[in-house]
């Protein structure tokens, strides 16, 4: 199975845990537009830097580890 991609990562994340792509913009303190770019994984900003992931991931309550994995 091939790896998955961060977009579909987040987005099963976000929605496991109820959260809409601007209640989790608001809780990692980064612009809607951003989340939206990630999770369609296309897009200048689709390779987020590490200090974006780790606030993803918390704002998620998932080790940051979770994040960087799909990233690859």
């Amino acid at each position: 199975m091939p790896p998955r991609k961060l977009g579909e990562v987040l987005r099963e994340l976000r929605e496991a845990k109820g959260l809409t792509q601007s209640q989790l913009a608001a809780r990692a303190q980064i612009a809607l537009s951003y989340v939206t770019v990630i999770e369609a994984g296309h897009g200048p900003h689709a390779s987020p830097p590490r200090q974006i992931l780790e606030r993803l991931a918390r704002a998620l309550g998932v080790p940051a580890k979770r994040l960087h994995e799909a990233e690859k």
